[in-house]
């Protein structure tokens, strides 16, 4: 079953056009990778399948529900990751966590937030400030903020990033569990070793356009990668590879 699917979504920023008839199908179970080079408008499409923004044309849903006619309760169904890690900087970690909670009415919401804080180890921290963590510690708030509702579908831009490589493994074992368990992921990210070990199906889009899009196991062959495949769909040679004109 689509959970996802997205539909000659275009978007216009003036005359500079950011998706350009954009369409991808994401199904139940899927760990989807959305990949793309800087500036390619990854996060312009999850900012639209999240409900933040409005396309210029096409449709978008997600678990049935129409992304640009019903965006919060869109909001509502899904966690959402975004690429700038920005909870409130006026609040606690505890309060920001109860303060999601409360507005999602979760049940036995104190247990929720105390095993986010414990999977996280932020427990000693709690009390901090979000304008006084590191930048580490506030992408473990807003990872704790988007898992605390368990939601059916995840939306994760660059989940990885801040992290050291403990957390990032903490996180890809508990993102597989999720997995295994029936969760579906749409995740856009850089880290292309980690996505690789994750993902089950992926799109690569190039300035605004789908360049690529498939199963991972259709699209990397024997004796390639992601990453090779990642350069050759943006219009880059191998690894270290002198580049070629991009598709425009």
């Amino acid at each position: 079953m689509a959970v996802i699917g997205a539909h000659g979504v275009t978007k216009l920023y003036g005359s500079m056009k950011a998706l350009d008839g954009v369409s991808i199908s994401v199904e139940q179970g899927d760990f989807f990778g959305f990949f793309g080079p800087n500036g390619a408008g990854k996060t312009t499409l999850i900012r639209i399948l999240t409900g933040q923004l409005e396309p210029t044309a096409g449709t978008a849903t997600v678990l049935g529900v129409d992304a640009v006619k019903e965006p919060m309760r869109v909001k509502e169904l899904i966690g959402i990751v975004p690429e700038v890690e920005s909870p409130p900087t006026y609040l606690t970690g505890y309060e920001y966590l109860y303060f999601v909670g409360m507005v999602k009415k979760l049940d036995k919401l104190e247990d929720r937030i105390e095993r986010w804080l414990s999977f996280f180890d932020l427990e000693e921290k709690k009390g901090t400030i979000c304008k006084d963590m590191s930048k580490g510690m506030r992408q473990k708030l807003m990872l704790a903020s988007a898992f605390i509702h368990e939601p059916k579908l995840l939306f994760l831009d660059e989940p990885f990033i801040n992290l050291d490589p403990i957390y990032q493994r903490q996180l890809r074992e508990y993102l597989e569990e999720y997995i295994a368990k029936g969760g579906t992921v749409f995740m856009a990210s850089h880290i292309l070793e980690i996505s690789e070990r994750l993902c089950n199906r992926l799109a690569i889009v190039n300035l605004g356009r789908v360049v690529a899009q498939g199963a991972l196991d259709e699209l990397v062959k024997e004796g390639d990668n992601l990453e090779k495949l990642f350069l050759r769909s943006v219009g880059l040679k191998d690894l270290g590879g002198e580049e070629r004109r991009r598709p425009s």
